[in-house]
């Protein structure tokens, strides 16, 4: 071979060497979660939680940089991570690995610890609850998604909930994630065109199902813990709409206020998503010295463009039907709450405090 040819071989590979090297480059390579950030001498008392949901993985999702620019230290996933809507355990998975290597969203699991739940779509299919036959290997997906130890209990458990604390120097703070999909009893049809569902009359069925609730009633009674965000994947408070929602199982919403009453847990905020709208809604619960915030954040990805108007009589404010993302700040010094609807750029499209 001349010293002509060699050269010229050498011309030709070293663009496909810089292009692939760039393409490595390109992946997230990211093997271990960062891990819950602890308090230390510079923390400082305030504490800020990013979360949202409704997030198609093939679709550019604008916020990742937004969501970085606000100074989280945690980033909560509310459900509909992905667009799976399958029971084919390896395409699920392929769609976690896209979402995993988006560049906006790798850069911010590298910086930030992520947690969260799962909603239909990523549980595998529209809608569903305890009948899914493929839950049990799809919630693997969704922990390896997660980054979850392969050691750890959720690995053996029924249901994707956990919960997490969060030390300050001046006060605590407790995430509580719940699951519900795994055990959620059948929905009712609704009786009107637009209302796909409606409450169940007999007073029973499930949401949680007992050893969650179990779970949850240990999770808030005598914690100690100034405030309990619990992360739920469909609404709570609101009740009017003809969608998925705590008050499809009227049975499990008086449940859940007696639990929060008896346990006496202090600061509770229900963080919701599912709905491709954002709003705030605020009930009182009898025995409960403070009030009940429900903070709906969805969607990422895509919004309910075409909303109108729909009844909550706990709705604060209006709701914000453009994609948008929720950012809960809590003075821990003031034991005050700030929660915020956000857009790109640092926009507020609306916000409320409220004080504990």
């Amino acid at each position: 071979m001349t010293a002509i040819m060699i050269r010229m071989k050498l011309f030709l590979l070293f663009p496909m060497a810089a292009f692939l090297l760039l393409a490595c480059k390109s992946k997230d390579v990211t093997t271990a979660p960062r891990q819950l950030p602890e308090a230390s001498p510079d923390t400082g008392s305030k504490v800020i939680i990013a979360f949202g949901s409704c997030n198609k993985h093939d679709k550019v999702n604008v916020f990742w940089d937004d969501i970085l620019n606000t100074g989280p230290d945690i980033w909560i996933w509310g459900g509909d991570n992905i667009y799976a809507d399958t029971e084919d355990i390896q395409k699920m998975a392929k769609m976690y690995t896209l979402q995993n290597e988006v560049e906006g969203y790798a850069a911010l699991r590298n910086k930030v610890f992520v947690t969260g739940t799962w909603d239909d779509h990523d549980y595998g299919v529209n809608d569903g609850g305890v009948e899914f036959s493929a839950k049990r290997e799809s919630q693997q997906a969704f922990l390896d998604f997660m980054q979850v130890d392969a050691q750890s209990p959720r690995r053996k458990q029924e249901g994707v909930y956990t919960s997490h604390t969060l030390h300050r120097a001046d006060g605590v703070i407790k995430i509580i994630i719940l699951d519900t999909r795994y055990f959620r009893s059948p929905l009712t049809p609704g009786a009107k065109t637009n209302h796909r569902y409606r409450p169940n009359v007999d007073g029973k069925g499930t949401i949680l199902g007992d050893v969650q609730w179990a779970w949850l009633q240990e999770e808030l009674e005598g914690s100690g813990v100034d405030f309990h965000l619990i992360v739920t994947s469909i609404q709570f408070l609101s009740n009017q709409h003809g969608f998925e929602k705590w008050a499809n199982f009227p049975n499990e919403v008086k449940r859940m206020e007696q639990v929060v009453s008896s346990s006496r847990a202090k600061g509770v905020i229900f963080l919701s998503g599912d709905r491709h709208i954002s709003e705030f809604s605020k009930a009182k619960i009898e025995n409960v010295p403070y009030p009940i915030l429900d903070f709906t954040s969805s969607g990422l990805t895509h919004s309910y463009t075409n909303f109108k108007s729909e009844p909550n009589p706990f709705r604060v404010g209006k709701v914000v039907s453009a994609p948008s993302f929720g950012v809960v700040e809590i003075d821990m010094q003031k034991k005050e709450v700030h929660l915020k609807i956000m857009g790109e750029n640092g926009t507020i499209y609306q916000e409320i405090k409220q004080g504990y």
